[in-house]
């Protein structure tokens, strides 16, 4: 975005009409850190929020069609909906949502319009046997999420390493993440 040199460890904004991420500068960064103002630019906040008892209907889920345990969501403004994508072989993949569909998963849980837009997502995890979980998390920790497990994807559902990431990765966030009771 600018001349500036940024380090390994740096912030992101997201390109909200090219749905892009695009690393940046600390300076730049904050030029587009105002939520409320109609920018192209939307700097990714560090906010890490745990939804726990968040009730997801598995009717309602398996009438996603998505067809592994784990996606996100989130609302782009430019589109002005909510679109999900899921892990898979080649990174992120888009899922064609009904909102319907989005809002009988959300139903009865306020804590989803936390969510802001373009810029955090709602990580939810949807085991065969278990406790499904859900996480607010900055966009660009979503696609990192995504980018391991493709390094690591072997044969149709990914194989042992890739569900072994997915657990470790919900064990880290759930201990950096903070609890938003019902």
């Amino acid at each position: 975005m600018c001349a500036e040199d940024i380090g390994d460890h740096h912030q992101h904004v997201v390109d909200v009409v090219g749905r892009q991420l695009m690393c940046v500068c600390r300076g730049c960064y904050l030029l587009f850190t105002d939520s409320r103002a109609d920018l192209r630019y939307r700097a990714v906040p560090d906010r890490f929020l745990s939804f726990p008892e968040f009730t997801v209907d598995r009717h309602a889920w398996s009438a996603l069609q998505i067809p592994v345990e784990v996606a996100f969501f989130f609302r782009n403004s430019a589109l002005d909906r909510v679109v999900a994508f899921y892990p898979g072989a080649a990174g992120a993949c888009e899922s064609e949502l009904e909102l319907d569909l989005w809002d009988a998963v959300t139903a009865g849980d306020d804590r989803s319009a936390l969510l802001a837009d373009d810029v955090e997502a709602l990580l939810i995890r949807m085991p065969e046997i278990g406790t499904p979980q859900c996480f607010l998390l900055p966009i660009d920790t979503c696609y990192e999420f995504v980018g391991g497990l493709r390094s690591l994807w072997r044969g149709f559902d990914g194989g042992t390493d890739v569900h072994a990431f997915i657990d470790g990765f919900f064990g880290t966030i759930g201990e950096r993440a903070k609890d938003v009771p019902p």
